[in-house]
């Protein structure tokens, strides 16, 4: 007598993912676009850079100076290298040929340059290149969301998890504490740690975010493992001597995750605003750091601009927009109800 369970839930098994999607043309959209957030960010650095991918120069070749130190080319920028280009050599330029913090092009600093051929999206306050900081923003938008996310999630789950089965005075603490969280609004609370922490960092908007939004996760959790653990295959598993540990991390757990890979899609584009609400206010990641948030607030400044506040506005808007999209699709594919209740 087994008590094994797929990991997967039965009303998911043997319908693959092409299947679920076929005609939600909005969801196949938004999940393009996430994809292309994420190849994006993980790329950053050989899209936008303000030296070569690769060089050949004189009797050297020089590998992915735009992601390491060489010390040949560190006074030396796209514009300087090509400018020394030998008849027998080389250079393969970045797709935007500069950094997220470079502010002097061969030579001259172009402020506040609307978009142009050199500049597509134009340039900020300090003759930056906003497409390349824009860019490496995807980077940090995306890294702060993820992080936050896994690190929320991990909490919430091991709480919720505990309360929903084991009950008892262990359900009654973690329930006090997640209604002590829940008496105050996240976005003020994470302002008023930021405030009192004084010096801001990315790991640090990393774990503020992650350690005030865990109650969502924590008692949806909750629910799930309440409901599971009632299940005959958990009374089967019980009945062959399993320890309670076992029962939890082998058959209630992985039949409980559906719900809380949907809340931890819809969390990633939540912190995603947030992280850049929090640049905007000036509680963000700490300048020169490349911040779509912090793109809106010289915008703020510079109203004239208009590029400095219309690129980055649709940039929080696509991922935001595309990340609620892609729950709601795996929301309506977990959920038989919505799934086939007319539209």
């Amino acid at each position: 007598m087994g008590a094994t369970l797929p990991r997967t839930p039965a009303r998911l098994r043997g319908r693959p993912i092409r299947a679920m999607l076929r005609g939600q043309v909005v969801a196949l959209a938004a999940l393009a676009v996430v994809l292309a957030l994420i190849v994006v960010a993980a790329s950053a650095d050989f899209i936008a850079s303000d030296r070569p991918i690769l060089l050949a120069r004189g009797d050297r070749l020089y590998l992915f100076p735009n992601v390491r130190d060489l010390p040949g080319l560190r006074d030396e920028d796209n514009a300087s290298v090509c400018a020394s280009l030998g008849p027998e050599d080389w250079a393969l330029l970045p797709p935007v040929p500069y950094g997220p913090l470079q502010s002097r092009i061969g030579g001259w600093v172009r402020r506040l340059e609307p978009p142009s051929r050199a500049h597509p999206l134009g340039t900020d306050d300090r003759g930056r290149d906003v497409l390349a900081r824009m860019v490496h923003g995807a980077r940090l938008s995306l890294s702060v969301g993820f992080a936050a996310v896994a690190l929320y999630a991990l909490l919430g789950i091991l709480l919720g998890a505990s309360a929903g089965y084991y009950g008892g005075s262990i359900d009654r603490v973690v329930t006090r504490l997640v209604e002590v969280m829940l008496a105050f609004p996240v976005f003020f609370l994470i302002l008023t740690v930021q405030g009192l922490i004084g010096t801001a960092s990315v790991v640090q908007l990393m774990v503020v975010i992650g350690l005030t939004r865990w109650t969502d996760i924590a008692r949806l959790v909750r629910a799930e493992v309440l409901r599971v653990r009632a299940s005959e295959f958990v009374l089967a598993a019980r009945a062959i001597g399993l320890r309670d540990w076992q029962v939890l991390v082998r058959h209630v757990l992985p039949n409980s995750m559906g719900p809380v890979i949907v809340s931890c899609t819809f969390g990633i584009a939540a912190a995603v605003l947030t992280e850049s609400a929090l640049s905007f206010l000036g509680f963000g990641a700490p300048p020169p750091t490349p911040s779509w948030g912090e793109l809106l607030t010289q915008a703020y400044h510079n109203p004239q601009a208009w590029w400095l506040s219309v690129f980055p506005g649709a940039a929080i808007f696509a991922t935001v927009t595309a990340y609620n999209v892609v729950g709601e699709a795996l929301r309506d594919m977990i959920d038989p109800h919505l799934r086939n209740s007319p539209s």
